[in-house]
């Protein structure tokens, strides 16, 4: 189970080949299969806050709740992806929202030792005129500081986006150009599938 933004379904163009995609607007719940090679991806968007016009109440989930029903074990990986829709609010919603999947995520772990947990850092964005009204690159950093803390010594491998997208030639991105996408996948597939060398 991948829980994952829905615009990251070009992560599933790069990585399988064929696949059958079905997912509901941006918020999942989304399902990709590659028959081949016999893998299944889950997504769903987190809950609340969010910066989307128009959400159910019926479709909002939270990954805390998400992960508490997730099975494991050593053909299961979570990817884990949440931050950017914090940014415009105060740190503490942040903190207490990390320590909530944090515990989860100890949970699932303590049920399935051998399941891979992934979290996705935060990445730098464009501040056009209207994003540096509301969003700051310094904040963002912030807040990837205090994910890393809080997922310090858990167990869980971290996705750094950050360093990905400040190291990388191409601008500043909310969601990454497809060449970062590509990296951020390769790096995923390094750690869940070393013994394939790919």
């Amino acid at each position: 189970m991948n829980l994952i933004p829905w615009r990251k379904i070009a992560w599933l163009e790069h990585s399988l080949p064929e696949i059958l995609i079905l997912f509901k607007l941006c918020l999942g719940p989304g399902l990709a299969v590659d028959y081949a090679n016999d893998i299944v991806v889950t997504f769903r968007c987190h809950g609340p806050p969010l910066r989307f016009a128009y959400v159910p109440v019926s479709q909002l989930r939270y990954v805390a709740n998400e992960l508490d029903g997730v099975t494991g074990g050593p053909n299961t990986v979570v990817v884990i992806g949440v931050w950017s829709h914090f940014s415009t609010f105060p740190i503490e919603v942040y903190y207490q929202r990390l320590m909530t999947i944090r515990k989860a995520v100890l949970r699932l772990l303590n049920r399935a030792p051998d399941t891979k947990v992934i979290i996705r850092s935060g990445n730098m964005k464009d501040l056009n005129l209207y994003e540096s009204l509301t969003n700051s690159d310094w904040y963002s950093l912030k807040l990837d500081k205090l994910l890393r803390a809080v997922f310090k010594d858990t167990g869980v491998i971290l996705l750094d986006a950050w360093e990905m997208g400040q190291a990388h030639y191409l601008p500043h991105n909310l969601h990454p150009q497809p060449e970062i996408i590509k990296q951020m996948i390769d790096r995923v597939l390094s750690y869940t599938c070393p013994e394939h060398g790919k």
